[in-house]
C-alpha cells in the first residue's frame, strides 16, 4: 500500500509536466491558427479596398479603414473562438465549418454597420464591406478545403480492391467519404455508383461517377466490364427483393457482397458508414418500423413493466425495447434461470443504471405467480411465455394446454386481482385454424383475453403475429447447422410458405399494439407477403458462400403432423379495422360464449389432471370450433359447444 502511494506520489510532477507541455502545445497551435485567420482577413479586406478605390486608397479613407479593419478582426476572432473554428483540423473541413465561417464573417460585417448606426459614421465604403465580406468567406474556407482535398487526394490509391457501391445517396455518399479517409488495412478502390434515380445517373459524387441504374443487368455488366471485386450496398431501405438480385448477381460472378447498417443497427450504436456481410433479415428488407414514440412513452414510462418469458427470443427482445422507454422497474420472469441470468447481465451491461429484477418462476404456479404480483404490482404485463414448438406441442398436448393455456390463465387473472393497468398476450398465426396443438391452445389464449375484459379494469390485448427470424427453434439456425454441417437442407414441402419477420420489429410493434390496444381487442401485425420457406433455404445457402443444389443440396422430408402448408392472419370471414398505426389491424373476431370457455376450460383441465392426451386433442377441436387437429381413425368427436338457447330448449 505504501509503495503505491510512494509511486503516484513520484508521478505527479511527471503528470502535471505532461499536462502543461500538451497544454502549451494547443495553446501554440491555436495562436497559429489565429495569427492565420488575421492574415486572411487582412487580405481580403486589403483586396476589397483597392478594388473599390482602383489601387489607389484615398488619405481620409484609409485612416478610417484601417479601424474598420481593427472592429472587422476582434469581432471575427471572438465568434471564431466562440465556435471552436479555431480549433478544428482543417483536412477534415466540412459543411458545418463553412456554415460557422459564413456567420462569424457576417457578424464582423454586421458590427461594423452597427456601429455606423449608432455614431453615424461609416468607416469604410459600402461595397468595401461587402467585397471584404465575400472575399474573407472565399480566403477563411477556401483555405481549408483546399488543405481537406489535399489530404484526400495525397491519400488516394488506385491499387486497392476495386469497389462499385450500389446507391448514390447519403448512405452511398456517407460511405465514401470513409473511404477516402481510410487508414491502413484493406484499402477500397472505389470505381463507381449504381443508383435507380435517372436525375442522377452521370454525376459525380466526390469524383466518383453514377454509371447507371441499379438493375440486374447493368450491375453484372458494370462488375464483368470493370473488374470489381467488391460490390456495397449502401441502401439501408432497399425491398428484400433487390437486395436478392445483388446477392444473386455477386455469387455468379464470384464477387464478395456487403451491405451498410439499416436503422435498427444504427439506433443500437452501429456506425453509420460502417459496412457489415449480408445476412437473411437483409433479404427479407421491410419498410423501417415507425413508432409512435409518446403513445408508448406513455404506456410504459415510470412503470412497473413484467415481461414473462423473459429469456426467449421475443421475451428478452420486448426488455430491450422498453428499458429503451424509461420503464420505472423491469422484471424478468422465466423458468430458465440460466436464460435469465444472461439476459439480465446483458440488459446491466448494455443500459448501466438499469436495475432489472431477475425472477425465476413457472407461470403454471398459481401461488408463485400471485406472490410475485403482490411484491412488485407492475402496471403493465407483457406475456410472452409459451410452448412455441409444434412438433413437441403434438407429442405433450396436455403439457401445452397447462402451459399455454393455464400458465396464461394464472398471470392475466394475477394482473386483473393487481390492478394492473394493461395485460398483452404474444399470440401467433398458428391461431388461425389451428391444425396443431400449439396454435389450438394459443387460440383458447386468445379467448380468454377477449373473456377477462371488464370496463374499467386491467386492459387485455393479445397481439398475433408470423414467425421472427433466428429465434429459437426456429428454421433460420436449423438451416445455418445444416449448412455448416455441408447439407442437405431439409424443407418440408416446395411451395410451404411462411410470414416472418426480425426480432426486434416484432417487439417493437407489439409495444406499439399493447399500448393502442383497447380492452378484448385482437390486434394483427401486418407481415407483409409470405415467403416460400424454399427460396429461405436457398437464400442462407448463398449468403454462406455456396451454390444452392450443388455445394448445398436441398430435400424434402413432407408436411409434419401439426404443420400448415400455408399460414394465415385472419379467417376469411372475420375481417379487420385499420388502426392509427399503418402496420396494425383491429381484428372483428367475436368473442366466444362464456358459458362455452367456462366449460371447456373446466375440461380442458381434467385432461391436464389425468393428462390424458386423446382427450385434450377432442377438447381442443371442440372448444375452437375451426380447429382441424390431428385424432386417431374413428376416435369419435365431442360436443361440447352449445349456446345458451340450445341448452335451455333441451331443459
Amino acid at each position: 500500500m505504501d509503495q503505491a502511494r510512494q509511486l503516484s506520489i513520484a508521478s505527479r510532477p511527471r503528470l502535471s509536466a505532461l499536462l502543461k507541455t500538451a497544454f502549451g502545445a494547443v495553446q501554440l497551435r491555436r495562436a497559429a491558427m489565429v495569427l492565420v485567420h488575421v492574415l486572411l482577413w487582412c487580405a481580403a479586406f486589403g483586396i476589397a479596398l483597392q478594388l473599390r478605390f482602383d489601387g489607389t486608397v484615398p488619405r481620409d479613407w484609409l485612416e478610417s479603414s484601417l479601424a474598420a479593419l481593427a472592429l472587422l478582426i476582434a469581432t471575427r476572432i471572438s465568434f471564431f473562438f466562440a465556435s471552436g473554428l479555431f480549433d478544428g483540423l482543417w483536412r477534415y473541413a466540412g459543411t458545418r465549418e463553412l456554415r460557422a465561417i459564413v456567420a462569424g464573417t457576417s457578424a464582423g460585417s454586421l458590427a461594423l454597420l452597427g456601429a455606423w448606426l449608432l455614431t453615424g459614421q461609416l468607416l469604410a465604403p459600402r461595397s468595401v464591406l461587402a467585397g471584404d465580406w465575400l472575399a474573407s468567406v472565399v480566403a477563411v474556407g477556401g483555405a481549408r478545403f483546399f488543405i481537406r482535398t489535399f489530404y484526400e487526394w495525397s491519400r488516394e490509391d488506385t491499387s486497392g480492391v476495386r469497389t462499385l457501391i450500389v446507391g448514390a445517396g447519403d448512405a452511398g455518399e456517407s460511405l465514401l467519404r470513409d473511404v477516402l479517409r481510410m487508414r491502413g488495412g484493406e484499402r477500397w478502390n472505389v470505381v463507381g455508383f449504381l443508383d435507380d434515380d435517372a436525375a442522377k445517373l452521370g454525376s459525380l459524387v466526390h469524383g466518383v461517377r453514377v454509371l447507371g441504374r441499379a438493375d440486374e443487368e447493368t450491375l453484372a455488366c458494370t462488375v464483368r466490364e470493370r473488374s470489381v471485386r467488391l460490390v456495397v450496398l449502401a441502401w439501408p431501405t432497399a425491398p428484400g427483393e433487390r437486395t436478392r438480385e445483388v446477392l444473386r448477381v455477386c455469387r455468379s460472378l464470384g464477387v464478395q457482397a456487403k451491405t451498410v447498417p439499416g436503422l435498427e443497427e444504427r439506433m443500437a450504436g452501429a456506425a453509420p458508414g460502417a459496412v457489415r456481410e449480408l445476412n437473411i433479415e437483409d433479404l427479407l428488407h421491410r419498410e423501417p418500423v415507425r413508432l409512435d414514440m409518446a403513445q408508448i412513452g406513455r404506456f410504459l414510462r415510470g412503470k412497473v413493466v413484467l415481461v414473462t418469458g423473459a429469456g426467449g427470443s421475443i421475451g428478452s427482445e420486448l426488455a430491450r425495447q422498453a428499458l429503451r422507454f424509461g420503464v420505472g422497474k423491469l422484471l424478468l420472469l422465466d423458468h430458465d434461470e440460466n436464460a435469465v441470468f444472461f439476459v439480465n447481465r446483458e440488459l446491466r451491461s448494455a443500459s448501466p443504471g438499469s436495475e432489472p429484477v431477475p425472477l425465476v418462476a413457472d407461470i403454471t404456479d398459481a401461488s408463485r405467480v400471485e406472490a410475485i404480483f403482490r411484491a412488485h404490482r407492475p402496471a403493465v404485463v407483457l406475456h410472452a411465455a409459451a410452448h412455441k414448438h409444434v412438433a413437441l406441442m403434438e407429442d405433450n398436448p396436455a403439457e401445452a394446454v397447462r402451459n399455454n393455456v393455464f400458465g396464461t390463465q394464472n398471470v392475466a387473472a394475477a394482473a386483473r386481482e393487481s390492478g394492473a393497468e394493461a395485460f398483452v398476450l404474444i399470440s401467433t398465426d398458428k391461431a388461425v385454424r389451428p391444425s396443431s396443438v400449439m396454435g389450438a391452445t394459443k387460440r383458447v389464449g386468445e379467448m380468454m383475453v377477449q373473456g377477462l375484459s371488464r370496463p374499467g379494469g386491467t386492459r387485455f390485448v393479445a397481439v398475433r403475429f408470423g414467425n421472427v427470424l433466428g429465434s429459437a427453434g426456429s428454421v433460420v439456425p436449423i438451416f445455418r447447422e445444416q449448412i455448416a454441417r455441408g447439407g442437405p437442407v431439409t424443407v418440408t414441402h416446395p411451395e410451404a410458405t411462411r410470414f416472418f419477420m426480425s426480432i426486434p420489429e416484432a417487439a417493437q410493434l407489439v409495444l406499439q399494439a399493447g399500448a393502442l390496444g383497447g380492452s378484448g381487442e385482437i390486434l394483427v401485425l401486418d407481415m407483409g407477403r409470405p415467403l416460400r420457406v424454399l427460396d429461405l433455404a436457398r437464400d442462407l445457402i448463398a449468403l454462406s458462400g455456396k451454390l444452392p443444389d450443388v455445394e448445398v443440396g436441398l430435400e424434402f422430408t413432407g408436411l409434419k403432423r401439426g404443420e400448415k402448408l400455408h399460414e394465415e392472419l385472419l379467417l376469411d370471414d372475420e375481417g379487420y379495422d385499420r388502426t392509427a398505426h399503418p402496420k396494425i389491424v383491429r381484428s372483428r373476431i367475436r368473442p366466444t360464449p362464456a358459458a362455452t370457455l367456462r366449460r371447456g376450460l373446466e375440461q380442458l383441465r381434467r385432461c391436464v389432471e389425468t393428462q390424458d392426451d386423446l382427450q385434450t386433442r377432442r377438447v381442443l377441436c371442440a372448444l375452437v370450433a375451426e380447429a382441424n387437429l390431428w385424432l386417431p381413425q374413428g376416435a369419435p368427436t365431442l360436443d361440447l359447444v352449445r349456446d345458451e338457447r340450445q341448452q335451455a330448449r333441451e331443459a
